[in-house]
């Protein structure tokens, strides 16, 4: 009595398909499916270096501001 036969799962899946119809345990499966897929490339994409993107050829010059004053001319 402690374990399920395969008849109990079988009878377990004929209700589950009878209640949400064969399509949408379909749609629910690529569903999931995508979102595993998704996940992974996520945790792959972390081990990667972020792309730079530059726009109109510009370049970019790093620096500091020491003193920021305003001058009239």
């Amino acid at each position: 009595m402690g374990s399920l036969s395969i008849w109990h799962w079988l009878i377990v899946l004929l209700v589950v398909v009878l209640i949400f119809g064969t399509g949408k345990l379909r749609n629910l499966g690529k569903d999931l499916g995508g979102a595993v897929k998704g996940f992974k490339e996520g945790m792959n994409s972390e081990e990667e270096p972020p792309k730079q993107v530059q726009q109109g050829g510009g370049h970019t010059i790093e620096g500091e501001i020491k003193d920021k004053t305003h001058t009239k001319v």
